[in-house]
């Protein structure tokens, strides 16, 4: 193993040199790296190529898109917590024809490899955003159908809440010509068998987790701090809850390749969710605090395994059910 000792100085420490493989492998694709960015925490990716090279990350997933514009919800959209934030932007975003045409090719020129996020109200929705995205060039290597999302044909229950709802979304989004990645919901007693449901309807792997249902009042108005009262929590505060679904889910389906996404905001973290069964991982809320949090995530897990003796990341996974 060969190490190299710093100039200078009697008695220093050598470093370990040897050559460390952080790549991840999710369904069909392959990465350089494990650190991605997740849905909706940096606008449609290109902004952040001021801060970071966008080539490092194993990929940018884009916001949410529908089929057609979607307003979202009303102002405020976004309040602090104690360990996080909450949020109800309600997915507002320019739609799918709009985004190839005025968002993606910014992104593209970075560099950068795009992981697309779709979503509808009704399966219908979902298959006409993916018939849109079968158009995107090849620089987006996969699709994110999220599925966190209220479900108009059911009362507004989310979609991830029912295996047989699931598996329609996912069968309906084949069109998009691109491997899927089904983005799930954590508001549910046991998350494995719609893992599973999304997996045998076609999706490669599975991202988890979503926001946690959550709400925040203002004590002086006595009133909810969200226009549309009910959000989304993420943050620091859902990492317990967002390892226990990639845990449960791995231990369920052995071998199944998972995304995690929740609270992630340091290496010990990234390794953490890899232990539990995620083969790659996604960065969120930490962004609006550092905008440079992915890329140094690249470096401090490289330079985590070289501290810890880790010569390849990929035979840490699953490691805590062992």
């Amino acid at each position: 193993m060969p190490k190299f000792t710093l100039p200078g100085k009697r008695n220093q420490v050598a470093v370990d040199a040897s050559p460390v493989d952080t790549s991840a492998t999710v369904g069909s694709l392959h990465f350089a790296t494990p650190i991605m960015t997740a849905s909706g925490t940096a606008g449609y990716g290109a902004e952040l190529s001021r801060y970071i090279d966008l080539e490092r990350l194993a990929a940018v997933v884009t916001k949410s898109l529908s089929p057609e514009p979607w307003g979202g919800n009303p102002a405020p959209r976004v309040a602090e917590t104690s360990a996080g934030m909450i949020n109800s932007v309600g997915l507002q975003g320019p739609g799918v024809d709009a985004w190839l045409d005025d968002e993606l090719p910014k992104l593209v020129a970075t560099g950068a490899r795009v992981v697309a996020s779709i979503w509808g109200r009704s399966i219908d929705e979902y298959a006409r955003a993916a018939d849109k995205m079968a158009a995107a060039p090849p620089e987006v290597v996969a699709v994110e159908v999220n599925i966190s999302c209220p479900n108009i044909e059911d009362k507004k229950r989310m979609f991830s809440h029912s295996a047989s709802a699931t598996t329609e979304v996912i069968e309906a989004t084949a069109s998009c010509g691109r491997p899927r990645w089904a983005k799930l919901s954590p508001n549910l007693t046991d998350i494995a068998p719609i893992a599973e449901a999304a997996v045998a309807a076609g999706a490669e792997s599975v991202t988890l987790i979503n926001t946690v249902a959550g709400i925040a009042i203002d004590t002086s108005t006595r009133r909810p701090l969200l226009g549309a009262t009910r959000g989304g929590l993420s943050g620091p505060a859902i990492k317990p809850v967002a390892l226990r679904a990639v845990y449960d889910t791995y231990e369920a389906m052995p071998g199944q390749t998972i995304v995690g996404v929740g609270g992630i905001a340091s290496a010990e973290d990234v390794v953490e969710f890899v232990l539990a069964g995620a083969s790659a991982v996604q960065v969120g809320t930490a962004t609006f605090a550092n905008p440079r949090a992915t890329g140094r995530l690249v470096d401090d897990l490289v330079e985590w395994c070289r501290q810890n003796g880790v010569k390849n990341l990929s035979d840490l996974i699953g490691e805590a059910h062992r």
